[in-house]
């Protein structure tokens, strides 16, 4: 069976981590499997947003640690560089990626969390990079992402505490951007929001995409700059004919990715 599903709906794409009796623990199996996947979608024009749902009773717990007792000290080192370059490529995507978050995320679920774009959590959701209560520390860019997020000081008492927080801390850190109401799954709200990105110009908000991360990367100068180009490249484009034509004939424009 697989350990990682995919199924293209319209413009999104749904990645569901399918190891439920497992609370969708990484092993290497896993995150070959949504490699591979990370590769296609990447090349799939069709896709405008995709979303990262967990099978079963939570999101993903981390690393496999059944499967890490087995390993020889290379292995654990070839699995750490696995998973630290399969979330650097699901952050590389170029389409907005959400991680719709409920039962668990800890360790390496987060930090796959972190490497998508927006993260969505259920009430009952518990949360952390728990990695040092382990004897290991967070190895696929936990430390670099959480502290983008919340700052030094909170990442480092989060991180050297092996704290759990709750979906509402999560929000009010800055971990998440919503939690969903006690009437409404978490999957249902992220699949939303991938509809409306869905919805604008796809080429837009790839390039947007774009500018904020590398202009987050480097000085003001330099981010402005990249912000130019990125805008340079959509004044040719078919959508932002069609966006301005809408706009005239007071219709909701219909963009082709062109």
């Amino acid at each position: 069976m697989k350990t990682v599903l995919f199924e293209q709906l319209n413009h999104i794409g749904l990645i569901t981590l399918n190891r439920p009796e497992a609370l969708n623990a990484l092993n290497l199996n896993t995150l070959t499997e949504l490699g591979e996947l990370l590769e296609n979608i990447e090349q799939n024009k069709e896709l405008r947003a995709i979303v990262i749902q967990g099978a079963g009773k939570a999101f993903c717990v981390g690393a496999d640690l059944k499967e890490r007792r087995t390993l020889t000290e290379d292995e654990v080192r070839r699995n750490v560089r696995k998973i630290r370059d399969v979330f650097d490529q699901l952050e590389r995507l170029p389409q907005p990626t959400i991680a719709a978050l409920h039962g668990y995320a800890f360790g390496g679920g987060l930090e796959l969390a972190l490497a998508c774009d927006l993260r969505y959590v259920e009430q009952d959701t518990q949360l952390g990079l728990t990695e040092v209560s382990l004897g290991i520390i967070p190895g696929a860019g936990g430390t670099v992402r959480l502290t983008q997020l919340v700052g030094k000081a909170k990442a480092k008492e989060l991180i050297l505490l092996a704290e759990r927080i709750h979906a509402e801390q999560a929000l009010k850190l800055g971990v998440c951007n919503e939690v969903a109401q006690e009437s409404q799954s978490v999957f249902k709200l992220a699949f939303e929001k991938a509809e409306e990105i869905a919805k604008l110009a796809p080429l837009a908000v790839i390039q947007a995409k774009h500018a904020i991360n590398k202009g987050y990367e480097t000085d003001t100068q330099a981010a402005i700059d990249i912000e130019a180009k990125a805008y340079e490249t959509l004044i040719p484009t078919e959508d932002r004919v069609e966006a301005l034509a809408a706009f005239n004939e007071k219709r909701r424009p219909v963009f082709r990715g062109r």
